[in-house]
Parts: structure tokens; sequence; C-alpha cells
């Protein structure tokens, strides 16, 4: 487990998010999973991991009653994420579906929410709710999820508020390094990659045990580093149990050399030219 604090970095309004998170994407969706994934949770609030992502979405509404049970009165230590689903992202939807998800994670306000993906409401409605809700201060920020390279320009000329871009971000899918990740450093919008593991498919890759055994790492400790060490990303596995989660947090001490990252560089090249923004 890592021997400091989590580092952090910052939003474009100077506030600052951790770099690494837990995820709660299929949480929920089984009862008697309950118990160890709020278990789990918790365990990573004992061990200093203060962010927590959630959604709408997630177990139906099941997963930020989960999020709200691990944290208990220990609310204002930690910075919660949560998203409203396109097809609620009218004006008086975003702040209807805000409102559930405030009442379903038992708070008075949401650190930072996103819109989940782009749907057919108008953008500029969204962004007009996020605005109203930020002004009663039901939300302290907003931005986006799974927004390529054009609905990042769309954002930027209705507003220059968004405060992150949540995506598919990991060794086998690194598109976005072509150009929407510059896009987004240019401004200091931080990059908040989900699924760093692939949900597990590239853990059996012969490349990530060949560089963990090098650091006596695991293949999920190596592929979590990869993120963990850049600038501007932000990392959220999902861990369903205590053991995952301090699996993946000991990443946060793994220190990939030069050579480390030549060889994951073989294995998993970064992109030669633009690539269609990836999604589950």
């Amino acid at each position: 487990m890592p021997s400091s604090t989590i580092p952090t970095t910052k939003l474009p309004s100077g506030a600052t998010i951790p770099i690494f998170g837990l995820g709660t994407w299929r949480m929920g969706e089984s009862a008697r999973q309950r118990a160890d994934e709020v278990a789990a949770l918790r365990h990573g609030l004992s061990l200093g991991v203060t962010l927590i992502d959630t959604a709408e979405m997630y177990g139906d509404g099941e997963a930020e009653r989960i999020v709200a049970d691990a944290v208990g009165a220990r609310r204002d230590e930690v910075f919660i994420v949560s998203k409203v689903l396109p097809e609620n992202s009218s004006r008086r939807g975003t702040i209807a579906a805000c409102e559930r998800s405030l009442k379903r994670l038992k708070t008075d306000r949401i650190d930072l929410y996103l819109l989940h993906w782009r749907g057919s409401p108008p953008l500029g409605d969204t962004l007009a709710a996020f605005d109203e809700l930020m002004k009663a201060g039901k939300i302290l920020a907003w931005g986006v999820s799974n927004f390529d390279l054009g609905e990042m320009e769309d954002v930027a000329r209705l507003s220059n508020g968004c405060a992150t871009n949540q995506v598919l971000y990991n060794l086998s899918r690194r598109g976005i390094e072509f150009d929407l990740m510059p896009w987004c450093r240019k401004r200091g919008i931080p990059i908040m990659a989900y699924s760093p593991i692939e949900q597990g498919r590239i853990l059996d890759r012969a490349v990530l045990r060949e560089v963990g055994a090098r650091h006596r790492a695991t293949p999920a400790q190596v592929a979590l580093a990869w993120l963990t060490r850049q600038a501007g990303v932000i990392t959220i596995p999902k861990a369903g149990s205590k053991a995952h989660v301090e699996e993946d947090l000991a990443a946060l001490d793994l220190k990939l050399s030069k050579n480390d990252l030549a060889t994951l560089d073989r294995a998993f090249p970064p992109p030669k030219e633009p690539q269609p923004l990836d999604m589950l």
C-alpha cells in the first residue's frame, strides 16, 4: 500500500482531485455481493482513498446507495463523482436526475457531476442545468464522459466550465493519446480513465507478468501504474473486495522504468493516426 497520501491533480477551476479512486460500475447488481461491495469501499476509505466514482445508471441507482452506506458520516472526507444518463439530460431532466442521485447518495452535494455520454437533448440545455445546479450548491463542478474530440470542441464553444472528460483508457485502448488527450491537456482538463485494466481482459498478457516480475508486482499493478504515472490522468478501477482495493492501491508505489515503458509500448503501441473513441 502507498507509503504516503494519494497525490492530487488540479481541475481547471483550481480545485484538486485525487489521481486515484474507486469505481462502482457493475456494483449494486447482486444482492449477495452488496455487503462485500460496501465493505470494499469502506476499506478503501480507511486506507486513504477519498475519490469514489458512481452513476445513476450503475445498478439502476443501487451503486449510489452502496456509496452512501460506505461513506456514512465521512462525507466531508470524500470526493464523489456521479453521472446523469443522456436520456435524462434535458434541462429539467438533469436537475431532476441530480435530485434523485443526491437522495440515493444521502448528501446535499455532488463534488463532480458528469453527462454520461452525448444524447439527443441539446447539449446547451444540459450545461445550463449544470450551471443552475452549481449556483444552488448541489454540484461543485461538472464534466462529461465518453466525449470524443469533436464533442469536446462542442462543449468548449458553449462553456469553459468543463472539469473533466471520463473515457475508456488503458494500455490496450490508447486512441485518445493522438488528439483528445493533447487537446484536454492544453486546456488543463484532466482525463478520468475508466476500465483501467480492461475489466481484467489484459491481465493475461505475458508482457504485464514480465514487467511485474521485475518489481514483484502483479499485472494489474503494472497496468494501473502505467496510468497513474501520467500527469493529468485520474484512474478509477473498480474493486469489489478488500483484497482488490489493497492490490490496486499498491500500484501507486510502483515506479516503472524507461525500459519498462518501452517494453509496454512495444506490446501496446501508441496510436499513429486519429481513432474513433472507444467505449464499453
